[in-house]
């Protein structure tokens, strides 16, 4: 699978771009402040629906304009090919994605048919911030694997968001409390709670060798690291949890057990990364985790995800961007967008990529062949 053509109209510093990519590598090369990021944060509307940086879709549209459209043209060697994604959103409406012009019913059925993993200089940001960091990587990986799982993740916020309403509500009468429905909101979010730490339980015992291994690679085998499952529903009863913690849930105004609280721990020789590792060791840890996203999503497509590679050059050293870039000439990752500052750099760095590359100049939201 590749992304044959980009184009843009209003999204972020960019009026207007069309671009045609290189199925091999693409590298755009640019001032900070350019846009660069922005051309990886568009494709990664086309394969996830949202921003990679943002949380807000009405941010990435342009100061001054009221919408903003993302189009790109994706080719395979299925017969179905090529196919045309658009993502569009008008200021005060919701979100559009079309599939060859026609509308998906739910955004949901888009995620996972194309792929993409973005390496980039905040990775490290899963190590240091909280554990919503954490949850939200990982279920956006599981949801690309396994559309079930997405499904139920759907489900159990919904009814979470539900809860939440009710217990904002106070468990006086006269604010309109309603016990019945809250013990059937509990009824539904119980099962799904627990489908969800199965699920993801069993993912990590895939998940962990191959991201060990990745990090073995990149460190030389110096330190042993692994991730753990930390949850409070592992070996309980969630509807049991529910009824116990219902005065504090009140007395909180939120639901305070279930798999919104779930936890992966990150632990370097048995301590926790974020305060025993180095920050090699750190970035090390974090380009494993996206290696090893990567190799599970083309296990299961069977067809290699897109690779974002974001200021690799200015913000990892030169160990750790060689054994990415060994890679790249090694022909491990399908196609590959590449932002750099400098041309002359990126250009050495390449020499021994064999693979067809397009060289790009990003300057001040107008993108150009070189």
């Amino acid at each position: 699978m590749t992304l044959d053509s980009l184009q843009l109209l209003f999204f972020k510093n960019y009026d207007d771009a069309a671009l045609r990519l290189s199925p091999g590598l693409n590298c755009f090369i640019g001032d900070n402040g350019s846009g660069k990021t922005n051309l990886l944060d568009a494709i990664h509307y086309l394969s996830l629906t949202k921003s990679a940086i943002t949380t807000s879709d009405a941010l990435c549209i342009k100061q001054g304009a009221d919408f903003f459209v993302v189009k790109g043209v994706f080719s395979s060697d299925l017969p179905s090919s090529p196919e045309t994604i658009q993502v569009s959103l008008r200021q005060g409406q919701k979100k559009t994605l079309t599939h060859n012009k026609q509308p998906y019913e739910r955004m949901a059925d888009h995620i996972g048919r194309y792929p993409a993993v973005l390496i980039s200089p905040y990775d490290t940001d899963l190590i240091r911030q909280g554990s919503e960091e954490r949850r939200k990587y990982f279920d956006s990986l599981m949801s690309q694997l396994d559309h079930e799982f997405l499904e139920i993740l759907i489900a159990y916020n919904a009814l979470l968001r539900q809860r939440n309403a009710v217990l904002k509500q106070g468990e006086r009468p006269s604010h309109g409390f309603d016990r019945e429905y809250l013990l059937a909101l509990d009824e539904q979010l119980a099962p799904l709670g627990q489908q969800l730490t199965l699920m993801r339980e069993a993912f990590l015992a895939e998940y962990v060798p191959i991201f060990q291994r990745h990090y073995q690679q990149l460190a030389d085998g110096r330190e042993v690291v692994t991730l753990t499952y930390k949850s409070q529903l592992l070996g309980a009863d969630f509807a049991q949890l529910l009824r116990y913690n219902e005065r504090r849930d009140f007395a909180l105004q939120r639901s305070t057990t279930g798999s919104h609280r779930d936890d992966f721990v990150f632990l370097m020789e048995d301590m926790p990364v974020k305060s025993h590792a180095s920050q090699g060791q750190q970035k090390s840890f974090a380009i494993a985790l996206k290696l090893a996203q990567f190799e599970m999503l083309a296990a299961k497509q069977q067809h290699k995800p897109l690779l974002l590679l974001d200021d690799i050059f200015d913000r990892l050293d030169d160990k750790r961007i060689a054994r990415l870039l060994e890679l790249v000439a090694d022909e491990t990752f399908g196609q590959v967008f590449l932002t750099d500052t400098n041309l002359e750099r990126t250009d050495q760095a390449l020499a021994r990529v064999s693979i067809p590359i397009i060289r790009f100049r990003v300057q001040a939201g107008t993108v150009a062949p070189v």
